[in-house]
Parts: C-alpha cells; structure tokens; sequence
C-alpha cells in the first residue's frame, strides 16, 4: 500500500532544451527554481547508442528544424557530456533544486546512477521496451519514475513485472500517464487511464 503524497513534487521538464550549451542550462536551472518547481529534469544520452546515421526526423521536430535531416546530427548537437552533467548536478545544489535526468541508454544510466545517484531513475516512453535496459535499472531498487506514453496496458505490466523480478520493490515504481505528442492537445490526454494505471500500480 502506497503512502499519501503530502505534497505534489513538481518536476520541471528542461530536456534538450539547452541546445547542447551548459550556459543554457544552467539558465534553465535558474528559471525552474524562480518558477518553484522541486526538481529540473534533463536527458542524458550516447549520440551514438540510441541511433543510426540514418534515422529520419520525427515529423515534429522536421516542423521546427531546418538544415538536419538525420536524428544523430540532431542528437550530437544537443548533447551534453558526462562531465557537464555532474557540472549541472552540482549547479542544482547550489541552487537548492533537486536535479534528474532521464538515461537514454546503460552507460548514461549507470553513469547517473554511480557519478550523480538522483532521487529517482527516470524511464523514457521510448525504452520501455528495452529488456537489458530495465533489467540493469531493476538492479539499482532505486525509486523509478516510469514513462508510458504510446505504451499497451501489457507492456507496462511486462516493465513492472520486469523490473521487480530484477530487485526493484514494487512501491518504488512510480508510473506516470504520458501522452507522446507534442502539445497535447486536451482532447487526447484520457486522464481517465489513470485509474488503470492506479490498478497495475495497486494503489488504493
């Protein structure tokens, strides 16, 4: 049984939205604290683990970038280094607001894990099917904030199941409703399915 959350944690969503620039982020880091939110959240990943040289664009990104076509010139361009990131960690502590980052692939997650150790381990949508990936954070029985966007009620039982056969504790999986298009519009946001969520989750 899960304990009432006495206050909601508000995580402030920076992405890649600091163009591959440390300066950027740290300005980031300053608006989220200026703005109240509890954490600042970033991804961390290998250009060259997560894609080919030639995997197309997402349709929305080819909406609002020109002169790249491929996902892995994007990527390297917005990417930060490890060494950056424990930059930022620090800068967070600073700042008084608490840092997160989600891995994108094993080495980025272990590196998280071992170098900055966050409160939580967040999963994207997107490697929700990656078993190796779970399985290794499965290891960690580190609190686990679990992205389901595009995801089948099946799939994110098969996570869950995955993860606590590996070591997780059940309570420290935390599984969020997550719609994969950006903006979402309110018409598609279902925030219904939270009660099928609540179920998976056996939250009473």
């Amino acid at each position: 049984m899960y304990k009432e959350q006495k206050k909601t944690i508000i995580i402030a969503e920076a992405g890649i939205n600091h163009n591959g620039k440390i300066s950027y982020a740290k300005n980031l880091i300053d608006k989220a604290k200026y703005c109240g939110a509890d954490y600042i959240k970033f991804q961390t990943f290998d250009p060259n683990l997560i894609t080919t040289g030639s995997t197309e664009l997402a349709p929305y990104q080819k909406k609002i970038l020109s002169g790249v076509s491929k996902q892995k010139k994007m990527l390297s361009k917005l990417s930060l280094t490890n060494i950056q990131f424990i930059e930022l960690a620090k800068y967070c502590s600073k700042k008084k607001i608490k840092f997160l980052s989600s891995g994108f692939d094993i080495p980025s997650i272990l590196f998280l894990k071992k170098k900055i150790n966050p409160d939580y381990i967040k999963i994207p949508s997107g490697e929700i099917n990656n078993t190796p990936y779970l399985e290794t954070i499965g290891r960690f029985n580190k609190k686990i904030l679990l992205s389901t966007g595009m995801s089948t009620l099946k799939e994110i039982k098969n996570v869950k199941k995955i993860l606590e056969k590996n070591g997780t504790e059940s309570k420290n999986i935390i599984i969020m409703h997550c719609v994969s298009d950006y903006p979402t519009k309110s018409s598609d946001l279902n925030l219904r399915f939270i009660n099928s969520l609540k179920k998976i989750s056996k939250i009473v």
